[in-house]
Parts: structure tokens; C-alpha cells; sequence
């Protein structure tokens, strides 16, 4: 099956080599955020990210793009389609664990697992599996995510704390990183029910090993724990991210149709703005139940605000 998707890491000078070479073959360039530059020719779609730098190939003729000008004009060298050879770690038997909503004021907090194999990993990345911090639209995140659960093999578990339980988690923990040690253990102990065998668990590193480690030992889980900074390289992680995001915008789709207020991602002016109407509607009260509290958003959306004159009944 043809790749339609293929993203690899760049060097500043390979991105923009890249650049001369896309225009040299008359690619149209393009703002798109978080990229240094983007371009589209017929249904090719090349991307070069800020973070990295990486690029990102999607579209029909991906394949040939990389193995006839990526690889042997920017790269150097030949890995489409030899993953089994350069990273065969990806496909050994592994858990791979992932977040959502971490960095986010309103929402839950989800945390995603995905259990692969030899076949598995290689369906994943033919199917264009990647971190879900790459997509941003909602539609791709869950016809991806549909693509993961119909994988044959393949085993999942999702778990999202929302805003309530999370304020309360976040109170008793007093830490974010003890918080989402405790989730992602749960995480991998739902999967080991499903694939008891499974000898190996990736995450990416977000506080000291022991952290993790002390709270899969507080569950009495055993089983081999790696992590590592950019863990979503290995296409289980990728698909524990996109099931994460997926449960994540599902949750801030549905609160936001709800209470008729468009809740924004991150922790910017445009969330302050909206933490502010909701809380003019609905009452401080209404934090607790949306939004991460202990973030010091909580504080610049109630400065000022006045329960007496304000607050709806």
C-alpha cells in the first residue's frame, strides 16, 4: 500500500535546500502556522515545521517524492520504506502512551494507549499514522482515529479525567506531573488486561523516570518502562496521541455547543476572554466543571469580577 503520508527530520540547511528544490520544481508556497514554509503542487503537500525542523509530505505522490527527490537530494540517503531496518525497535512488541489536553486551560485531560506489533506498526505508518500536534483538523484526527481501532490487532485504552475529577486529582497529587504519572499508569494497566504479554511500554519523558516508574510500582504493574523526549517518532505513540486528541475535541466540541461558547485551546487572551463570559453566565462555579483551576488563567478571568453584579442566578 502506497504511503500517503511520510514526515522526517531536517537540519536548518536541509529545510532550505528543501525550499530551492520545491521551487525549483514549481510548488506554490503558502503561510500555514507553525511552519517556516509550506508548499502544494497538483495534490502534494510539503511542510516544513518550526519544531525540529521536520517535514511533513502528504498527499497521493508522497512516495515518489521521497524516494526520488526527499531521500536523494535532501536527505541522502534511502528510508521509505526500510523503518524495519533503521528503527527496529518500532516494531517489536510494544505499548506506546500519549496525552491530550495537558497544556489546555479548558477540557479534560486524556491520556491514550495503543498496543502494536511487526504488522500492526506497518499498517499504522502505511495508513499515515503520525503525532497528532501535526494535524489540526478535527475531521483527519477522527477518521485516523477510526483507522487505529480497525486496525487488525491492534489493542486501545483511553482514559479522559475531566475538569471535575481533574481539580480534584490535581488537589490531592499537588502535582501535574504526578497527575498524569497516576493516568498513564492506569493507561498501561488497561492494556496489559488486554495483552497481558506484552513486555515493553513507551512514553515520552515529561518528569523524572521515577516518577512513572513509582506509580506503575503503586499499581503493581510490571513490565519494562522507557521514555524518552520525542517518543511520538514511534508510530505507537503517534496513535496513542491522535486517540487522545480525538476524546479531547470531542469533549470541547460537545461543552462548548453546550453552553453556546466557543471554548478555546491553550491557555491564550482569546481563552481568557471566553473563561470570562462563561463565568459572567454561569458564575465562578462554572470553572470547576470546564477548566483546569490551577492554572493562573483562573486568576485573570475572575480579576475583577463582581458575584453580585455579575453573577446569573
Amino acid at each position: 500500500m502506497p504511503a500517503n503520508s511520510h514526515t522526517a527530520a531536517l537540519t536548518a540547511e536541509q529545510a532550505e535546500k528543501l525550499r530551492g528544490v520545491l521551487e525549483r520544481d514549481g510548488f506554490e508556497f503558502a503561510e500555514k502556522p507553525y511552519t517556516i514554509f509550506a508548499a502544494k503542487k497538483g495534490k502534494l503537500n510539503v511542510s516544513v515545521y518550526e519544531k525540529g525542523p521536520k517535514v511533513l509530505v502528504q498527499g497521493k505522490e508522497t512516495e515518489d517524492f521521497v524516494r526520488f527527490t526527499l531521500e536523494p537530494e535532501i536527505l541522502g540517503e534511502a528510508r521509505l520504506g526500510y523503518e524495519e531496518v533503521h528503527n527496529p525497535e518500532m516494531f517489536e512488541p510494544h505499548f506506546g502512551i500519549d496525552e491530550s489536553g495537558k497544556g489546555d486551560y479548558f477540557g479534560p485531560l486524556v491520556i491514550a494507549g495503543a498496543y502494536v506489533d511487526a504488522s500492526i506498526s506497518r499498517a499504522l505508518l502505511d495508513a499515515g499514522i503520525m503525532d497528532s500536534k501535526r494535524i489540526s483538523s478535527a475531521k483527519r484526527i477522527r477518521a485516523l482515529s477510526e483507522t487505529i481501532r480497525n486496525t487488525p490487532g491492534i489493542a486501545t485504552a483511553v482514559i479522559s479525567i475531566g475538569p471535575e475529577r481533574y481539580n480534584e486529582l490535581h488537589t490531592s497529587f499537588g502535582n501535574v506531573n504526578r497527575l498524569l504519572a497516576w493516568g498513564h499508569a492506569r493507561t498501561i494497566g488497561r492494556l496489559l488486561e488486554q495483552r497481558p504479554k506484552c513486555p515493553r511500554a513507551l512514553s515520552d519523558q515529561f518528569a523524572q523516570p521515577q516518577v512513572l516508574q513509582r506509580a506503575l510500582k503503586q499499581l503493581k504493574l510490571e513490565i519494562q518502562l522507557d521514555q524518552r523526549t520525542k517518543a511520538e517518532s514511534d508510530v505507537a505513540v503517534a496513535a496513542a496521541s491522535i486517540l487522545a486528541r480525538e476524546r479531547f475535541v470531542d469533549w470541547m466540541e460537545k461543552t462548548s455547543a453546550a453552553g453556546g461558547i466557543t471554548l478555546p485551546l491553550g491557555a491564550s487572551d482569546a481563552v481568557i476572554d471566553a473563561g470570562k463570559q462563561l463565568v459572567e453566565r454561569h458564575g465562578p462555579a462554572i470553572l470547576e466543571r470546564t477548566a483546569k483551576r490551577h492554572f493562573r488563567t483562573t486568576e485573570r478571568i475572575l480579576e475583577g469580577f463582581d458575584p453580585d453584579g455579575t453573577e446569573s442566578a
